[in-house]
């Protein structure tokens, strides 16, 4: 089909050079489209490379421990994604022999593995002609066929799919996917995509109806909620902090942070002074109270804010169970917690 050849030699001329692209491997493939995921390339690659460094196949990652792995993924959020990057490497290594399934189906049913890695495993790893639809797919699609169907709208999962599935170059899917992904991802960018170098100027919709900037459409999601955070940054006389791990489900699930108390708007000095008169760790002893930054420092998660304020906490006696305030950054911890430990300089 035409547009798959374009495509095609739009890409032979202008992909850039990923060590992802230099492997048909299904572990190192794998572990690139889980880094990149819902992350620009630009932050992913160091992580990739540190990743394969440091876990040179899935039986060196399965046999780390779950605290190594979320430390080394520390900064690129959606930790979820590196929990289930960890027990499928298990899975893979333990019960398949370190061998990933060679067919969309079954990859599909590995843990953190959704329609878009298998569909990018199968035809990368295996020439099984299954299309990749992500963002970059979806903007290309829309503009170029001008489809108004909301991209986020179960309807329009299943059309966008279709239509890649109906365009997929099945002698070549591995060669197409990552082509189209590319063309979305450095051409038919979201903002200001220059269309006057575009091969699919003349025949794109979008463009000849002008209708760059309203495609793809999608339903917008719920406002974020807000939280308002307040961090009990712990130092005693000792020059010791303490850390707890977060337990249950939620979003930093396993890493370390600061004592937290949780309010429903932002603290002043006086409300905070006394609910940490209250907290266990203080048990009645005196300590002194200091706001290191002024204004809320505002996390922006996908589906919340976090409004945060770190709270200095010095008391005169030790603390139990607390640790040397050098050997903080060997905990994982979230990417919020991360930047206040550098600009504290622990």
């Amino acid at each position: 089909m035409i547009f798959s050849k374009t495509l095609n030699n739009w890409y032979s001329i202008n992909k850039r050079d990923l060590p992802w692209r230099q492997t048909k491997d299904p572990y190192y493939i794998w572990l690139s489209e889980i880094i990149l995921q819902q992350t620009q390339v630009a932050q992913g690659l160091p992580y990739y490379v540190r990743f394969t460094e440091e876990f040179p196949s899935v039986f060196h990652l399965a046999n780390a421990q779950e605290s190594e792995v979320l430390k080394l993924w520390q900064g690129l959020g959606y930790y979820s994604r590196a929990r289930n990057l960890h027990t499928t490497a298990k899975h893979v290594a333990n019960q398949l022999n370190g061998e990933f399934p060679n067919n969309y189906k079954d990859l599909l049913k590995l843990k953190g593995i959704g329609d878009y890695t298998a569909s990018a495993m199968a035809s990368i790893c295996f020439n099984k002609p299954e299309a990749v639809v992500d963002g970059n797919v979806y903007r290309v699609l829309a503009r170029y066929f001008s489809i108004d169907t909301p991209i986020n709208s179960s309807k329009g999962v299943k059309e966008f799919k279709q239509l890649a599935q109906e365009l997929i170059n099945k002698k070549d899917p591995a060669t197409f996917n990552q082509a189209i992904m590319e063309f979305g991802a450095t051409q038919c960018k979201p903002q200001s995509p220059d269309c006057t170098i575009c091969p699919f100027v003349k025949s794109c919709i979008a463009f000849n109806t002008n209708r760059i900037n309203e495609l793809p459409v999608k339903i917008k999601s719920a406002k974020a909620k807000k939280k308002y955070f307040n961090f009990l940054v712990f130092v005693d006389n000792n020059e010791r902090t303490i850390l707890e791990q977060r337990h249950g489900k939620g979003i930093w699930q396993n890493l370390y942070q600061f004592p937290l108390i949780e309010t429903s708007k932002s603290c002043d000095f006086k409300t905070l002074n006394n609910l940490a008169k209250k907290h266990s760790l203080l048990n009645g002893h005196t300590f002194e109270l200091s706001l290191y930054n002024d204004q809320d420092i505002v996390h922006k998660l996908s589906h919340q804010h976090l409004h945060t304020k770190f709270w200095i906490v010095k008391v005169n006696n030790a603390l139990p169970n607390a640790i040397p305030k050098n050997e903080i950054h060997t905990y994982a911890v979230p990417i919020l917690i991360g930047n206040f430990i550098e600009s504290f300089n622990f």
